[in-house]
């Protein structure tokens, strides 16, 4: 040891800490020899906090203030009585400081879709997303659990443990609710209360509090949203034959302005309600157990066989006419 570094440790230390940049929580005071003297001053400001280790064990922690440290070390005797080891004390002390601030816009996700069970789908894979904020409450629960000896610890570094915590947490949260993914998707506000209810005991044991917890989004797997837009559009259609009905009023204005006009779109519609019926008699057919043969029959009747009175529908305009006409008499369209 130089001379000028053994009468420098002689002075009392004056020990003090500000933020070297954005998400630092926790640093090490860069001491000489890891020794402090008798008496030193530690300076703690308002946001942080202090927990001075002396011989390996944590001793105390320190709001903020200025404060006087106590320790076995008695500046240039204790130096001298330990000339055998290079002047080295071996009273070693360290003093920690932390950032107690909120640490804001700390975001979580999932990385791949989770399957949950839901009680209206059955099992869905579910993705979310939000944001979230904390702060260092517990120093000492921090340096044990989390950042050990380290000389600087950041929120970089604790991200990926957080966010697995969180996942988990909205895992069972969602399970818990018993609630579907419809209605929760339009409940967000109280599914983010579940999940930071689930949360907390675990940001605890790493000496941190949760401050506040926001799911921005709940989404499905693009395939399975698509599948859940359809059944929104079945849903939403209703009644088919309604749904068709007005299809057909609201095709009316735009037939008239085309060549042909409405009589053109009375062909068409002619010839959909003549399929239709044709369905109709097939699905009547196999309700009633006829076999193939006779329902072919009974949806081609010879014109000579129809009963007195019986009508059919014009495969052109779809006007009512007897069964037993070649022609429309409406259209004159070939039967």
């Amino acid at each position: 040891m130089a001379l000028g570094d053994f009468l420098r440790k002689q002075f009392i230390d004056v020990i003090q800490w500000t933020e070297s940049g954005p998400g630092v929580l926790m640093a090490r005071y860069p001491m000489q020899d890891m020794e402090i003297q008798n008496g030193g001053k530690l300076t703690v400001r308002e946001s942080q906090m202090a927990l001075f280790v002396n011989e390996g064990k944590a001793a105390d922690a320190f709001g903020p203030g200025l404060h006087t440290l106590t320790t076995a070390n008695l500046p240039l005797l204790t130096n001298l009585m330990n000339w055998d080891k290079m002047f080295q004390s071996p009273f070693k002390s360290d003093v920690y400081f932390f950032s107690t601030r909120v640490q804001t816009n700390q975001r979580w996700g999932t990385q791949q879709p989770i399957t949950i069970r839901d009680k209206e789908f059955g099992a869905v894979r579910l993705r979310g997303f939000g944001v979230y904020s904390y702060r260092l409450v517990n120093p000492l629960a921090f340096q044990l659990n989390v950042a050990g000896t380290q000389s600087e610890y950041t929120t970089e570094q604790l991200e990926p443990q957080l966010r697995n915590t969180v996942i988990t947490a909205f895992t069972t949260a969602f399970a818990n609710s018993q609630v579907s993914f419809l209605d929760m998707a339009a409940n967000q506000a109280e599914l983010a209360k579940l999940i930071a209810k689930e949360v907390a005991p675990a940001f605890e044991a790493y000496g941190l509090k949760l401050e506040t917890f926001t799911v921005e989004n709940l989404s499905l797997p693009e395939e399975l949203q698509k599948r859940l837009d359809e059944r929104i559009s079945m849903n939403m259609i209703g009644d088919m034959r309604q749904y068709t009905q007005f299809q057909a009023a609201q095709s009316i204005p735009i037939a008239a302005a085309n060549p042909g006009g409405v009589a053109g779109l009375g062909v068409g519609l002619g010839a959909g309600m003549g399929m239709g019926a044709a369905m109709a008699d097939a699905m009547r057919g196999v309700s009633g157990g006829g076999n193939t043969a006779s329902s072919a029959g009974a949806a081609a009747p010879d014109p000579g066989d129809a009963p007195d009175g019986a009508t059919k529908f014009c495969i052109h305009c779809g006007k009512s006419i007897p069964a037993v006409s070649k022609f429309c008499a409406e259209c004159g369209g070939k039967q």
